[in-house]
């Protein structure tokens, strides 16, 4: 439930109580204020004296009056009684007539036992001619005229009309009603100030704790959520900056850690061969090279390491580009049959100068078509064949390349014969300055940029790269890239990709 339609209810809820409030009292008051005020015991029995009847049955009361006093005998005519108590009946009236302790007429309005003696006594100065009475739980309303007849005998004409009970009931429990009713608009504000505070109030209290912790640098708590409505989405959208906020700040201390650890990867593989350059360059310099033959050796070996050196530079610059997103592709459609061919005709010698048995395996019967940076994923590719050679032992080198597809992918297969790689270290090889090999000896290990080049270029292709491997038993790096339709050939070949 919304904050909107909360207060609506809240304000609905107190604006109908305080109504009904103000209605009640109203109409308690206005009843009560009607007529002589004397006290809350007599308001409504003051008022019912005053007024207690309709405006034509007052003047029925005022025809029979006249009759009593003009012609009482008259009074004992039934047929007469009865036209007049047919006219009271329309006013929801009835009439009663009688002769010292005799009923003379009674009208069939009232079905009432004990009317007789509910009945005042008689009054023939005619003090109090309107007045009220109860029978039980019915109250009633009255007025009357007490006269003589010709014989000398009292008589009594009265015009009775009933009223609701609720009057009398009223009138005993007002005060009481008053004090109720204040009650319970004072405990309806009450139960309604503690439904909002517990909506509202404390979940923004929450908030208002979660910002100062966050300004103090604590992101480790977690916002309770409690409601739907625009509260509870504020605080859910506040606990999603809170996380994304302490995502932000771990990978900003693994970042400064991965920068530290760059820093020291750096320092120690350029320091070895700059440690080596320097030796044999103050053994010439000392006169150690004494002989051509020695000269040459300490030459092949200061270029060898200045070569080193450029490589993992020029490696470093390329990782650097690509993970900061500066390195362009230049996508072509290509058929990856062609380039496989190609990439081992330029690998073949080289592998069989080191002893090393290929093996081209494709399993496609046509071509496999798909947008690729050429010149990238030939670097892909010696990464991947360049780190298998460095692991080789055995006396039978092998390494094998297969190609498949399905309609969707292409999966390129690359698979030694080498030591094979330890289960906890699989799944570092692609991060940069990682080798399994741990002494970081860069003739075993290399620059450990190699896979995690690899990798970069093919998410750079949207494509995917993973190994598998046991010790001793080899390892298989694949590289997955999608394959292109014939449609997508055709645009493919009439576009220039540069992201």
């Amino acid at each position: 439930m919304s904050i909107r339609i909360k207060m609506l209810l809240s304000f609905t809820g107190m604006l109908v109580i305080s109504l009904l409030f103000i209605l009640l009292t109203a109409s308690l008051y206005t009843i009560a204020a009607t007529g002589d005020l004397q006290g809350f015991r007599d308001i409504y029995k003051v008022h019912y004296q005053v007024n207690p009847l309709t405006e034509q049955g007052e003047t029925i009361f005022q025809e029979m009056k006249f009759l009593a006093k003009n012609d009482p005998d008259e009074l004992q005519n039934k047929v007469l009684l009865r036209e007049y108590d047919m006219k009271l009946r329309a006013e929801k009236s009835g009439l009663y007539v009688r002769r010292e302790d005799s009923q003379i007429f009674e009208s069939l309005t009232f079905n009432q036992p004990e009317l007789k003696q509910a009945l005042p006594a008689y009054d023939l100065n005619n003090y109090q001619i309107r007045s009220t009475f109860n029978i039980s739980e019915r109250f009633y309303a009255y007025a009357k005229f007490d006269f003589q007849y010709s014989d000398g005998e009292r008589g009594s004409i009265f015009v009775i009309r009933e009223r609701s009970p609720f009057a009398e009931l009223t009138r005993k429990l007002l005060p009481v009603m008053s004090l109720l009713l204040i009650g319970v608009l004072i405990i309806a504000n009450l139960l309604l100030f503690r439904w909002i505070t517990r909506t509202f109030i404390k979940p923004l209290n929450q908030l208002r704790s979660s910002a100062e912790h966050i300004k103090d640098g604590n992101l480790s708590f977690k916002l309770q959520l409690s409601s739907n409505d625009e509260v509870g989405q504020l605080s859910e959208a506040f606990e999603s900056m809170r996380n994304q906020l302490q995502r932000s700040n771990e990978l900003r201390q693994q970042d400064e850690a991965n920068r530290r650890e760059l820093i020291s990867n750096i320092s120690h593989d350029l320091r070895t061969p700059i440690t080596n350059i320097k030796g044999y360059i103050e053994g010439i310099r000392d006169g150690v090279a004494n002989t051509p033959e020695k000269m040459e050796t300490y030459v092949n070996i200061i270029h060898s390491k200045a070569v080193s050196m450029d490589k993992l530079v020029d490696e470093l610059f390329l990782y650097s580009k690509l993970d900061l997103n500066q390195e362009p592709f230049l996508f072509k459609v290509v058929d990856l049959v062609d380039f496989l061919e190609d990439s081992i005709e330029e690998l073949r010698y080289d592998l069989e100068d080191k002893g090393v048995a290929l093996n081209w395996d494709n399993q496609e019967s046509g071509p496999v078509m798909a947008s690729v940076d050429l010149d990238k994923l030939k670097r892909t590719v010696v990464n991947v064949v360049d780190n298998a050679l460095k692991y080789m032992e055995n006396e039978q080198k092998r390494f094998g390349i297969t190609l498949q597809a399905d309609d969707e992918w292409t999966t390129i297969a690359f698979k030694d014969n080498g030591r094979g790689i330890p289960e906890e270290a699989l799944p570092y090889i692609f991060e940069r300055f990682y080798r399994a090999e741990q002494s970081r000896n860069s003739s075993t290990g290399g620059s450990g940029l190699g896979l995690a080049i690899a990798r970069q270029i093919i998410d750079g292709h949207g494509g995917l790269i993973w190994a598998k491997s046991k010790p001793n038993d080899g390892t298989i790096i694949y590289i997955k890239l999608k394959r292109l339709n014939e449609e997508e050939e055709l645009i493919g070949n009439d576009e220039h990709f540069d992201y």
